[in-house]
């Protein structure tokens, strides 16, 4: 994520992944790409809270969530970072009993793994949307037939080229598939939506663009979020929209920012969210007990999920990963002990 992100996306992951435990024990820890310079206060945050991504390679966790940023070349594999990316690919797929790739991580994911590029739309792809279910799976049970998430990008992946190379699409919106899911060694997810985000991160991030504009950084001035604003606020913010053009300078910036204090937001995806990373941590967890009860010899009719022990999560700005124990007994026992 971009430096301005780096902070408020680690609170948005810790808070979604402590919601959807289950009171299964959350452990956070960062890890990043020395390939992706940052500066000022997110640079130092970075050397403070993050280990480099490099100490994975020996390492087998249970899941890790990668997060994207904004792309400085052209192409995502002329991307400084892109070697060690699919370095990280590939160990996932023999390393972790899940990943998640998120937004444009799951772009490159996808063009590493099998080709497949993006493409850039005429307009961002940005508000709240109705996702209609596309296909049964252990990710989304619990969920309804159409759920919302949010959307906020320029580029997307097909459906069609998706599927002609096995991904199975869970759910899709108006603006293309949303869900999507590749069964490697470890099962591969990716959101081309952002079920982390909280109440008020389409705001700010229309404000950050609104202020491109205004500052002469862009020559687009950006689309409002759909289904997301109330009536007045929309009403005030078109109003605006017409001001800008006519006149655009920066000072307009503090009637930008007076207008949506005055906004009134809620995440009415949260419940969904939540219900999906249980589903993935729950995944996890059962994988990890199966795995150990074969290792072991262990064999109980009356095994079920429900009796794995915590997980311990790790969020990276760049990577994020999920580990956890199982007690070294027949009838495991939930604990709060970790590596």
């Amino acid at each position: 994520m971009p430096d301005g992100a780096l902070e408020s996306t680690e609170r948005q992951f810790l808070s979604l992944l402590d919601a959807a435990s289950g009171g299964l024990n959350i452990r956070l820890r960062l890890f990043s790409m020395p390939d992706i310079c940052r500066k000022g206060s997110a640079a130092s945050h970075v050397r403070k809270f993050y280990s480099d991504v490099e100490i994975l390679w020996n390492s087998s966790l249970d899941g890790i969530i990668v997060t994207g940023r904004e792309p400085v070349a052209a192409n995502l594999v002329d991307e400084p970072y892109w070697e060690r990316f699919t370095t990280l690919v590939e160990w996932a797929r023999e390393h972790t009993y899940s990943a998640v790739w998120s937004c444009l991580a799951a772009h490159a994911a996808v063009l590493h793994c099998d080709g497949i590029g993006r493409i850039k739309s005429s307009t961002k792809k940005c508000g709240i949307f109705d996702c209609s279910r596309a296909e049964d799976h252990r990710l989304i049970a619990g969920l309804g037939p159409w759920f919302k998430l949010p959307h906020s990008r320029w580029n997307g992946v097909s459906e069609t080229a998706l599927k002609d190379r096995g991904y199975r699409v869970l759910s899709r919106s108006e603006v293309g598939a949303d869900v999507f899911v590749k069964q490697h060694q470890s099962l591969f997810v990716f959101f081309q939506g952002h079920p982390e985000y909280d109440s008020e991160t389409l705001m700010l991030e229309y404000r950050r663009d609104v202020g491109r504009f205004l500052k002469g950084e862009s020559k687009i001035y950006p689309s409002m979020p759909r289904h997301y604003f109330d009536i007045n606020t929309s009403a005030a913010l078109e109003a605006f929209r017409e001001q800008a053009l006519r006149e655009p300078h920066r000072e307009l910036l503090a009637k930008l920012y007076g207008l949506l204090l005055q906004a009134k937001t809620e995440a009415s995806w949260r419940t969904d969210a939540i219900q999906m990373y249980g589903n993935w941590l729950e995944h996890i967890a059962t994988q990890k007990g199966l795995r150990f009860y074969t290792e072991n010899k262990v064999v109980r009719s009356d095994w079920n999920k429900t009796s794995v022990v915590p997980i311990r999560a790790v969020n990276a700005s760049s990577s994020s990963y999920l580990e956890r124990h199982v007690a070294s007994e027949e009838r495991p026992r939930r604990t709060a002990s970790g590596h």
